[in-house]
């Protein structure tokens, strides 16, 4: 996901969504096809595939055999997600220990590239029920943030750090660049790249332990993801460098399957985060392109101020998915704005709270990523994030160990950008969208 900000159907409904509304698809994802990309599109069975997804980063922890598991709710949220047309999920494979580490994951998977047994079950299972809802995953493979473990902790592991200075004790500016900056140093480091590639090699050959299909030809992953917005800094050629390197050693290990960065696009602060959009996205085994929009953690959107910060806040949210569609466009790759989300009314954290200023939100965002569709310059959309039943032990607390996995990481407050099985409005707008983006061609 992203940084903190600097300030600090039920079941009538779901169901009735199965019987109702149904439309032509050109999205059903066949058993032996897998997601390509010809131009700005991506297809199935030779047929436009668009989307409207989200972010379901517990799916993996929900499916596991150990105490964290919970396979009979994984199993509900994802015939809820498939109720309102939801079918792409961007899911975790790789989870950093270990477990003694504050703010992430828990249990991870990930221990110095030997990797736990219990998880990966977890994902065997959750991309077999994928498959059986047409669902495609997005697997991302690292994170450059700490809520599961990520760059910081694979450079631990190769000794050039010893220590994670966690900058959510504090959430001040300079700990937030000091963090980034000593994280990016990652793409500078050969032993820590190495037990990164060893990790993610061990996650494409994995054979599933239900299917028996290597993960490398199952039609149930549409794409292999770097990691979770990675971010240059003060290091850029290096870190295009890993791109292009990491990229390559992915499309060496899996022939079938497409390869995206995880970035974030320019983010405001494009400079100093170190993130050209055009570099990041240029090199031949990048297939599609990434942007995420923040408002708020941009400091562009005040939840307690809505009517004065939310006229301008959505201007800028416009033009900032303009110019990187635009740019998608003239590169010739499809394009997906794959994280967006905006906290409940009045920045409240409680499970019950109303939804009118984040259903407007989304119908806006859904608006223009389906026109640009509509244009073939844009192919899908996944906000952040899908909680479903999860609920935080209390509103606007920090995750801990035992706590249910809810669609906020463990490094935010429980309770910011979650949609829950109960916000019925947003699930409508959810559906609309995904019945629309499905017809079209």
């Amino acid at each position: 996901m992203r940084i903190l900000p600097l300030f600090c159907l039920q079941a009538f409904f779901l169901l009735g969504c199965l019987n109702q509304n149904k439309v032509a698809t050109n999205t059903m994802i066949s058993s032996n096809e897998f997601v390509k990309v010809q131009g700005t599109q991506f297809f199935v069975n030779k047929k436009s595939y668009n989307f409207i997804g989200t972010n379901f980063w517990a799916g993996m922890n929900l499916g596991a055999v150990d105490e964290s598991g919970n396979k009979e709710r994984l199993i509900r949220e994802l015939d809820n997600m498939q109720a309102i047309g939801i079918n792409n999920l961007r899911i975790m494979a790789l989870t950093e220990g270990p477990d003694t580490e504050p703010y992430r994951i828990i249990p991870a998977n990930n221990y110095k590239a030997v990797l736990n047994e219990k998880i990966l079950l977890g994902l065997d299972f959750l991309l077999v029920e994928m498959k059986k809802r047409n669902m495609v995953a997005v697997v991302c493979l690292s994170n450059f943030w700490p809520w599961s473990g990520g760059f910081a902790q694979y450079q631990k592991w190769a000794g050039d750090i010893a220590n994670i200075d966690y900058p959510m004790d504090t959430a001040k500016a300079q700990d937030w660049d000091l963090y980034m900056k000593n994280t990016a140093k990652f793409y500078s480091s050969t032993k820590a790249i190495d037990l990164y590639f060893q990790s993610i090699e061990k996650v494409i050959n994995r054979k599933n332990s239900i299917s028996n299909i290597l993960y490398k030809d199952d039609v149930a992953i549409m794409s292999w993801q770097l990691c979770n917005e990675p971010r240059g800094m003060n290091n850029v050629n290096d870190y295009l460098q890993w791109i292009d390197k990491s990229s390559s050693y992915i499309k060496q290990l899996d022939h079938n399957h497409l390869v995206s960065v995880g970035s974030e696009g320019f983010t405001p602060d494009k400079i100093n985060n170190g993130t050209p959009f055009i570099e990041t996205h240029s090199f031949k085994n990048i297939d599609y392109i990434t942007a995420h929009l923040w408002i708020q953690n941009w400091g562009w959107y005040q939840p307690q101020k809505h009517a004065e910060t939310y006229p301008l806040s959505k201007q800028h949210a416009i033009d900032y998915i303009n110019e990187h569609i635009d740019l998608a466009f003239k590169m010739n790759k499809p394009f997906v704005l794959e994280e967006f989300g905006i906290m409940k009314d009045n920045g409240s954290y409680v499970a019950e709270a109303t939804n009118k200023n984040r259903d407007n939100y989304y119908e806006l965002v859904f608006k223009y990523v389906y026109e640009y569709a509509l244009q073939h310059k844009a192919a899908g959309v996944n906000f952040w994030a899908w909680s479903g039943e999860g609920r935080a032990r209390s509103a606007g607390c920090w995750w801990k160990a035992g706590d249910d996995f809810t669609g906020d990481p463990p490094h935010e407050l429980q309770g910011w950008y979650s949609v829950y099985n109960t916000d019925t409005s947003t699930h409508k707008v959810i559906k609309k969208y995904s019945d629309l983006m499905k017809i079209v061609k």
